[in-house]
């Protein structure tokens, strides 16, 4: 009796686990390759799963936020998908690193030009955009997954202080503080980078000439050998000789 209480127990507690681990629970999210620091530029992924077992999605729309108008959103290539971005016109021109912007793109699509995201796969779709906003910790971007049934899931509920979080939640990309010293992470990273490839530079320069030397000698001792290796074959056959004669 005890076994078959635990063997019921068991299978509810494993069904429970399979429902529990199914892809209803994944979101459309952006999460940035690297930092994405307040007033630098940055590369962000919005990734898509596919959430159902019957269709595939077919069209992604990523709306960007107006509050905090991007000047420069360009989308990377995606192979199997075609990419129009929509430029707006802005109520009102802000001022964007002492220029004024009028125009920005506001939205993003992509449309699948094959079978789009299968059932169980995800799909990362890069954006190089900036300059992000200094007077902003994070930006929210809405996002509207379509499914070649038709299904259409809108990704636009924004998560309220103290609440849980929604159904369908908007994709939130956290902004970083811009480093004490005035540079943007981003900045610091690329001069880090040049710096460390000239000095890889300069340390190869420096051991190039004892590397040549070396190289000198090993050819040197290497002839010498091949030329000691022919006298001692030539001895040989000599002295077999003389013994064959003896």
């Amino acid at each position: 009796m005890k076994a078959s209480r635990l063997a019921v127990v068991g299978a509810i507690a494993a069904s429970a686990v399979v429902v529990l681990s199914s892809p209803a629970f994944a979101h459309v999210t952006v999460q940035p390759e690297g930092t994405a620091a307040k007033g630098g530029y940055a590369t962000v992924n919005f990734q898509v799963p596919n959430e159902r077992d019957n269709a595939s999605t077919t069209k992604l729309v990523i709306n960007f936020p107006t509050d905090h108008p991007l000047a420069s959103v360009m989308p990377e290539q995606v192979d199997g998908w075609k990419i129009v971005p929509t430029k707006t016109k802005l109520d009102k021109p802000v001022e964007v690193h002492g220029r004024q912007i009028s125009e920005a793109i506001t939205k993003v699509t992509w449309t699948a030009e094959d079978k789009g995201i299968g059932a169980g796969f995800a799909q990362r779709f890069p954006v190089v955009l900036g300059p992000l906003p200094e007077d902003a910790d994070e930006l929210v971007f809405k996002a509207i997954q379509t499914y070649s049934n038709g299904e259409v899931v809108r990704w636009i509920e924004e998560q309220q202080e103290g609440q849980e979080e929604p159904e369908d939640p908007a994709p939130v990309l956290e902004l970083a503080a811009a480093s004490e010293d005035g540079h943007h992470d981003s900045s610091a990273t690329e001069e880090t980078s040049d710096k460390a490839a000239a000095d890889t530079e300069n340390a190869s320069a420096e051991t190039a000439a004892p590397a040549d030397s070396s190289d000198t000698t090993a050819r040197v001792l290497a002839v010498v050998g091949i030329v000691v290796g022919v006298l001692g074959v030539a001895y040989g056959v000599l002295a077999g000789r003389r013994r064959t004669t003896a």
